[in-house]
C-alpha cells in the first residue's frame, strides 16, 4: 500500500522490513562526537533540539546544517555534535507515533544523510514526561560529568556548552506568558542557552523583547531559503495519500510504508500543554 505517495512499482525497491527501535539497555550515542577540538581556543558546542519528530522532516535535518553554519563564521564556538531528542510517548500529542518508531525514524534520517548527527533514545525512554531542562541536564551530565568535557589537543580537557536548537515557534511560546515557568526559562536559557532559527511570518524581535535577561544566550540564525515543512503537513498528506517525496528521507518513507503509520492521525491522543512544565515542541513537530 503506497501510503506515502509512492507508486507500487516505483524502481526504488523498498528494504525489508524493519523492527522498532528497541527501548532496553540505553547507552549514550557518542560514535559521531568529536574526540579533539580542532582549535582549544574556542569554546565547545553540543547542540540538542527536542521535539515530537512524528515524522522528521529535512526541515528538522536542515535546521543542524544552518546551525553549523552560524556557528562555524558568526561565533567563538567550535561545534563537536549534533542530538535530537524525540519526546516521550508520555507527551500525549494528537499525531505522535510510538516513540520506538519515532527513534527508528529518526535513526534512520540521521545515518543516510548525516555525518555527525545522532539520535539520543534516552528522553524517549522515560515513562514520565521529561521537561526540555532535565534533557538538558541529561546531556551536559553525559558530556560534561561522565566524559569529562573534550579533548583540547593540548593536553587539557574543556567542559562542553550544551545549547538547545529550535525554530523561531519556540521563542514565542518563552515570551508567552504562564507557557514556561521561570524557572525553567533561567535553567534553559541561562545555564544553557538557545540557537533560535528564524521562520517566516514570525516576529522574533518582538518575542525577544520580553527575553532580555538571557538575551546574550540566544543566538538568532537567519533563515536564508525558505522552508514551512512540518511534520504536520506531512501527516496530512499521508492520510490523503499524497507524495511527501523531497519532503522527508526516503528511508523514512519506507519505513512509515512498512509500518502503515499516520493512516489515521487521530487516534494518538491530544496535546498537553502543562502550564510552566517547561516543555513546548512547536518547532520540531
Amino acid at each position: 500500500m503506497a501510503t506515502a505517495g509512492e507508486k507500487s512499482d516505483d524502481v526504488h525497491q523498498l528494504p525489508p522490513s524493519l523492527p522498532p527501535a528497541p527501548m532496553e539497555d540505553y547507552a549514550f550515542p557518542e560514535q559521531r562526537l568529536k574526540k579533539v577540538m580542532d582549535d582549544p581556543e574556542k569554546t565547545p558546542l553540543l547542540l540538542v533540539a527536542c521535539g515530537s519528530f512524528s515524522p522528521i522532516t529535512y526541515l528538522h535535518l536542515r535546521m543542524f546544517e544552518m546551525a553549523s553554519d552560524y556557528v562555524k563564521f558568526s561565533t567563538d564556538f567550535e561545534l563537536i555534535g549534533g542530538y535530537l531528542s524525540p519526546v516521550s510517548d508520555a507527551y500525549r500529542k494528537a499525531g505522535l507515533a510510538s516513540a520506538e518508531h519515532r527513534i527508528a525514524m529518526c535513526q534512520l534520517a540521521v545515518e543516510q544523510t548525516s555525518d555527525w548527527l545522532m539520535v539520543d533514545p534516552w528522553e524517549p525512554m522515560q515513562k514520565e514526561y521529561q521537561p526540555t531542562a532535565i534533557v538538558l541536564d541529561h546531556f551536559d551530565h553525559e558530556i560534561n560529568t561522565v566524559r569529562k568535557g573534550i579533548d583540547t589537543g593540548n593536553g587539557t580537557r574543556k567542559p562542553v556548552r550544551v545549547a538547545l536548537l529550535a525554530g523561531a515557534d519556540l521563542i514565542h511560546t518563552m515570551s508567552t506568558p504562564g507557557v514556561w515557568s521561570e524557572k525553567d526559562l533561567d535553567h534553559i536559557l541561562g545555564k544553557y542557552g538557545s540557537f533560535i532559527v528564524e521562520r517566516s511570518g514570525t516576529d522574533i524581535d518582538e518575542a525577544l523583547a520580553s527575553l532580555q535577561p538571557w538575551k546574550d544566550n540566544i543566538y538568532v540564525i537567519q533563515q536564508l531559503i525558505q522552508n514551512d515543512v512540518s511534520s504536520t503537513k506531512i501527516r496530512l498528506f499521508l492520510r490523503r495519500e499524497m507524495s511527501v517525496r523531497y519532503l522527508i528521507p526516503v528511508p523514512v518513507i519506507h519505513y512509515i510504508e512498512q509500518h502503515h503509520l499516520y493512516e489515521d492521525d487521530g487516534a494518538a491522543g491530544t496535546k498537553t500543554n502543562e502550564k510552566g512544565k517547561g516543555k513546548q515542541v512547536v518547532s520540531s513537530d
